[in-house]
């Protein structure tokens, strides 16, 4: 994954070199259209105080360095009241020049003090005056870094995960696969309501607000090139129309899909999705298993919460393990993906596991630790 995050950086850092320089029609289009729908994570921004006071210090900085370069070279300079120029009129010249004031009571008269007004004064001149003005080129600029960031991200995005809908089903996704170790920035939202979708970018996350049944809206999504895409919708037409135009536009990707009858499951895997999850029969199952046995429901809901004390995690064998039994691994392990075939614990092959294998393990939950 890393190398080819790195392979990827590169023309991504080129392409957004171009947009900077020169960007066509279609592209421009593109982007301005983008911009109104996706929602980018939310930056912490410097509070206004701190603004102003940056800035204040920076414009004094600036007016410090053009009082020195003034003074370095005040025979250069001429005063009109007493013909020398001291430190104070070298600060005083410098206030005037630089907030373009210009009294003319103190002058560049020699080359060297007119070639340094021209070539360093000048440029000092107008990086105070961009100072001084901040706020106002920061709002004027803050379209453009937004395009900006848009058109890195869609330029970098590639192998990652498309969620479509972020209810209640769609953010426990989430937080599921962050508990695993996947990063935000690996993981896009799409959603039809622009306050799901601004929650989403209150949480870290990227997000495309718009229809997910429209190609239109999945593209913005960069669908096209995730490696898998998890549909969580509120109703079972929906989901099967975001399936269906999800693996038109992805034929690799793994689909993922959450139904809520039974009867829907058939038409789902139809429209492309490789697992169904149907949430009105495991919800009634686990009221079932709480009835006989609360024990036991509290188990697989134990199972099933990331982190909470047992999970239930697929990982590859390690070099150890290979040509051991499953019960020899550290883990408990319940069954074993060999191939595209799951085997279950009790299966008579199951004497040795083999390279490639991937273990169904329940584990202890690892607890969060604390870096601050």
């Amino acid at each position: 994954m890393k190398d080819q995050e790195r392979h990827l950086a590169g023309p991504a850092r080129l392409s957004l070199f171009r947009s900077l320089w020169y960007r066509s029609r279609t592209e421009a289009r593109d982007d301005a259209e983008a911009g109104r729908s996706i929602t980018m994570p939310v930056h912490i921004s410097v509070p206004p105080l701190q603004q102003v006071l940056r800035r204040l210090a920076m414009g004094l900085l600036v007016l410090a360095a053009t009082t020195l370069i003034v003074y370095a070279d005040h025979d250069g300079y001429n005063d009109n009241s007493d013909g020398s120029v001291g430190l104070l009129d070298a600060a005083y010249y410098a206030t005037v020049t630089l907030s373009t004031t210009g009294y003319g009571d103190i002058t560049p008269v020699s080359d060297m003090a007119r070639l340094v007004n021209i070539l360093v004064i000048t440029p000092l001149r107008v990086l105070f005056l961009i100072i001084l003005v901040g706020t106002t080129l920061e709002v004027l600029t803050e379209r453009t870094r937004q395009q900006v960031r848009i058109h890195r991200w869609r330029a970098r995005t590639s192998d990652h995960i498309v969620v479509v809908g972020y209810g209640t089903k769609g953010r426990h996704a989430v937080q599921t696969l962050i508990g695993q170790g996947i990063p935000k920035d690996r993981i896009v939202i799409v959603d039809a309501q622009r306050k799901s979708a601004n929650m989403a970018g209150d949480d870290g996350l990227v997000a495309v607000t718009g229809d997910a049944t429209r190609s239109e809206t999945l593209l913005k999504a960069e669908v096209q090139n995730a490696s898998r895409v998890i549909v969580a919708p509120q109703r079972d037409d929906t989901a099967a129309l975001v399936t269906l135009t999800a693996r038109q536009l992805n034929r690799r990707a793994t689909i993922v899909t959450a139904a809520r009858e039974d009867e829907n499951v058939p038409l789902l895997k139809q429209s492309g999705a490789d697992t169904v999850i149907t949430s009105s029969s495991s919800a009634g199952r686990l009221l079932g298993v709480s009835m006989v046995s609360p024990t036991v429901a509290r188990t697989l809901e134990d199972l099933m919460t990331l982190g909470s004390g047992l999970d239930l995690i697929e990982r590859p064998i390690t070099k150890a393990e290979a040509g051991k039994a499953p019960r020899a691994c550290a883990d408990l392990v319940v069954a074993v993906v060999r191939g595209k075939e799951l085997l279950d614990y009790a299966d008579p092959r199951l004497t040795s596991l083999r390279p490639g294998d991937h273990v169904i393990t329940v584990s202890r939950a690892v607890p969060p630790t604390d870096h601050a």
